[in-house]
């Protein structure tokens, strides 16, 4: 579904972001601090979430979007799965986990 939605230039649009490799990921930085992970091998993004933000995404859309099944994700950690999100609802969690972690 994200097909005409290109994340990666979206992410790096946002002001000060920065692109690096965390492991055997990618991952999108403003201030130093993680706001969006891509495991390109499986098709997903992982983004921080307040957990109020990470409820109302997860219940807008629970096959596409979901916290991380760990202790990560109780602590706003979110997956996207590329392949089931709409474009809009994308762009919004990455702009949400953007001004989250840049205050």
């Amino acid at each position: 579904m994200t097909e005409n939605f290109l994340f990666r230039e979206y992410a790096l649009s946002l002001p000060d972001t920065v692109e690096k490799p965390h492991f055997k990921v990618s991952s999108y930085r403003v201030k130093q601090k993680i706001f969006l992970t891509h495991n390109k091998q499986e098709n997903r993004l992982c983004v921080k979430l307040s957990e109020i933000d990470q409820s109302v995404f997860t219940s807008a859309s629970k096959s596409a979007i979901y916290p991380v099944p760990n202790k990560w994700g109780k602590h706003g950690w979110t997956l996207i799965e590329l392949d089931k999100v709409h474009p809009e609802m994308l762009k919004d969690a990455i702009t949400t986990a953007y001004n989250h972690v840049s205050k």
